[in-house]
């Protein structure tokens, strides 16, 4: 099966987002009267969505979309802004693009958020998709098979061009990412994930999502792209 189309995580993958997202946390926290989570536990949970995650930093259901409308007043202002690309992406992205691969965003950050962060870095013109969480807590996608699920279908109405041309051909997309999520969104969906270790996971957590390869630079990843194939799934 040739690869014909790369999803891309953002948060640990594209960036380093984890000194805005920990700063914007910690004022949340506080604003809101809870113990401020440290910069470690942090970047322990950096990438699904805060519904998932609050409740083991402390914060009952009942409060978590009050702390994040509070974090969300810091980070869009700031704390998007307190973030940089990893070493080597931009030539990652533009290896990838050489090749022949159909680039697009998939993350769990809400969608509006990420193409402001995508469009600051200067990457806008890589992906013909960026698609992200909505914005609503209670509605809509929130997880990255969610996220997935979206992209793939976006991608199935550009058929004419850059998208996919039917169902069978998403057996030609892989993602990339390095949380277990983006392993189990992508194996929800049929699709093979390619885990990165200079983000916030482990070599441990992605290989025991199911990832079909870990890598541990940036360019490393067109070659993985180019030798990973689906092994079996139906």
């Amino acid at each position: 099966m040739t690869r014909t189309h790369v999803l891309l995580d953002l948060d640990g993958t594209i960036s380093d987002s984890s000194l805005g997202i920990a700063r914007s946390l910690q004022h949340a926290f506080t604003a809101c009267g809870f113990e401020p989570p440290t910069d470690e536990a942090v970047r322990a949970v950096i990438g699904p969505p805060f519904e998932a995650t609050f409740p083991g930093l402390g914060v009952p259901t009942t409060e978590i979309e009050r702390v994040v409308l509070a974090y969300r007043e810091r980070y869009e202002d700031i704390g998007l802004f307190e973030n940089e690309v990893y070493p080597g992406v931009a030539e990652m992205l533009t290896g990838l693009a050489d090749a022949g691969y159909t680039l697009a965003i998939a993350t769990a950050k809400p969608e509006p958020t990420a193409i402001r962060i995508v469009e600051h870095f200067g990457f806008t013109d890589h992906f013909v998709l960026q698609a992200g969480a909505t914005v609503d807590m209670g509605s809509g996608r929130r997880t990255k098979a969610e996220v997935i699920t979206h992209a793939l279908g976006e991608l199935s109405r550009m058929a004419n061009g850059p998208g996919l041309a039917d169902g069978d051909d998403r057996r030609g997309v892989v993602m990339v990412g390095d949380r277990d999520h983006d392993v189990e969104g992508a194996l929800h969906n049929g699709i093979d994930c390619i885990g990165v270790s200079w983000g916030f996971g482990s070599h441990d957590e992605l290989h025991g999502a199911g990832a079909a390869v870990v890598v541990d630079s940036p360019a490393e990843v067109v070659g993985a792209v180019a030798a990973t194939y689906r092994s079996g799934r139906p």
